[in-house]
């Protein structure tokens, strides 16, 4: 992908936002409810106009680095993040121990 992008958390929309450097609209979002020191991911979207460029992974990759840096069990009711988190067992530490069974990881 030539054009670079950002992940950023947009509380007030309680989502992480990915944006394409020179589009003023974000290309998709990564939405969550947080409840504690819990994160669910609940539905993630990407612009049919971005398609096919990887941006669903990059969305994925960075709003688990959020959580991770933050300290946040995540909750992966999104199909589209769990399925990423069986793809890279890397961040199933994320999802509680707990909850694991629950979403198959």
């Amino acid at each position: 992908m030539s054009s670079s992008t950002t992940v950023a958390d947009n509380p007030d929309k309680s989502r992480y936002e990915i944006t394409v450097e020179g589009d003023a609209e974000p290309a998709g979002f990564a939405e969550y409810f947080l409840h504690g020191d819990e994160i669910a991911f609940i539905h993630t979207e990407i612009d049919p106009k971005f398609g096919g460029q990887g941006l669903g992974g990059v969305l994925a990759r960075g709003a688990l680095d959020s959580a991770r840096e933050r300290g946040l069990g995540v909750l992966p009711y999104c199909p589209f993040i769990r399925g990423w988190i069986r793809k890279h067992p890397e961040y199933t530490d994320l999802v509680p121990e707990a909850s694991r069974a629950k979403f198959e990881l």
